[in-house]
Order: C-alpha cells, then sequence, then structure tokens
C-alpha cells in the first residue's frame, strides 16, 4: 500500500542529540526505503524547540553557559555525546564553540525554507557549522551565509532575519509543543500518530514509522 508517511521533528540547533537523532533518522529512513520500494520516499519537516528560549538575542559566552548549566560537571557532560558522534561519523568539536546563541533566527529560516531537500540541507549546514566549526550563530551574516547556501534566496534571507514577527512565529510554535507536553528534544511525530521522545536507536525510529501506519494508529509518546 503506497501510504504517504510524514515525519514532524522538533529539535534546536544547539542540541547535539539533534544531530545525533538526525543521523539515526536518516539510517531508519534509508532501512524503511529498503523495505519499501514501492512507497514513496517520507516527506520530513523540521519544527522549532528552544532549548533556552529566555537566551539574550546575542547569546553568551559558552564557557558560562556550560559552568551555569552543568556546574561541577561542565568538563565531563559532553563525554557520551562525543562517543556517540564517533559511532555515528560525527566528529564534534564541542571545545571549539565560543558562543552560545539564541536560535529563534536559525529557526526562523529553517521555517522559511522549503520542506523537503532545502529544508533539510538548511539544517544540516546549521548542526554542522555549530558543532563541527564553532560558527557563531549569533551572526546574522553567518546565518545569512548558511542559508543562501542552502538554496534560500538572499532578499528572502535578509527579509526573515529583519523580521520581529518571524521571530514571534517560532516563539509561538515553541510554546505550542510545550503545551502538547514536549519537554525535551528531539522529538519525533509520524503521521500524527505516534509521538517519540529521544534519539533512539534507528530500528526503534522504524518501528514507530510502521506503527503509524496501522490502522486507526493510536497517539503515544515514548
Amino acid at each position: 500500500m503506497n501510504t504517504t508517511l510524514t515525519i514532524d521533528v522538533l529539535s534546536d540547533v544547539v542540541c547535539p542529540w539533534c544531530l545525533i537523532g538526525k543521523r539515526r533518522l536518516e539510517q531508519a529512513l534509508a532501512m524503511y526505503a529498503e523495505r519499501h520500494p514501492d512507497r514513496p520516499a517520507p516527506l520530513v519537516r523540521w519544527h522549532p524547540f528552544q532549548l533556552n528560549p529566555d537566551m539574550p538575542e546575542t547569546g553568551m559566552s559558552r564557557a558560562d553557559y556550560v559552568r551555569r548549566k552543568f556546574g561541577d560537571r561542565a568538563d565531563t557532560v559532553y563525554d557520551r555525546v562525543k562517543a556517540v558522534g564517533r559511532s555515528l561519523d560525527i566528529p564534534f568539536q564541542i571545545d571549539a564553540i565560543a558562543r552560545q546563541p539564541n536560535t529563534a533566527a536559525a529557526h526562523s529560516l529553517i521555517g522559511l525554507a522549503e520542506v523537503g531537500e532545502q529544508q533539510q540541507r538548511l539544517v544540516e549546514s546549521l548542526f554542522c557549522a555549530y558543532f563541527l566549526e564553532g560558527v557563531d550563530l549569533t551572526r546574522p551574516d553567518e546565518l545569512a551565509r548558511l542559508a543562501i547556501d542552502a538554496g534560500l534566496s538572499a532578499d528572502a534571507v535578509q527579509t526573515c532575519l529583519d523580521s520581529a514577527e518571524a521571530r514571534d512565529a517560532v516563539r509561538a510554535s515553541d510554546e505550542r509543543a510545550r503545551q502538547m507536553g514536549v519537554q525535551g528534544v528531539p522529538f519525533f511525530i509520524f503521521n500524527n500518530q505516534v509521538g517519540l521522545s529521544g534519539a533512539h536507536e534507528p530500528e526503534t525510529l522504524l518501528q514507530a514509522m510502521a506503527q503509524s501506519l496501522e490502522p486507526q494508529a493510536g497517539a503515544e509518546q515514548a
């Protein structure tokens, strides 16, 4: 049966587990395509969730942020992230990050991107710029560069970055997610039926895809 499958992903571009979740989702999608070659490819849509919604628009020192958030664990808190990253060929360079950004502007650009390949390219570019290159995502010129390289028009990008309404839309979407009960990311919603919280292994994501395609699949959250 050629059933269209939609996958909505709530994430933040400064969440390392969201990048890990993205890689695992890509593996699950490859498995889905292999098992169901006659079905259309699932449509993946990215939505905002800010881990630090009260972060100043200019961001703050990354070192100060990590110390305040994790205290005595600051020096070791990312060890597991790095280890899991290595298993997925993600060479996290977390120590290269100098500034912790407010991500409303980045999310507004993700919302501007065309759902599908363009949005996927931009999400990937933002993750890699931040976690692999230490790019300062508080800088509008860096955000514009990444968005334009992903295929968005320069004029549309600049208009978006200048728009207070675009930031407000991000915050409203973030608030709706919290009202739905989302407390952390990544959070996956399959066919508006099955919810799954966390950067689960590909097999678990594949099972959620299958469950969401079952008749009268009930909404569940793991």
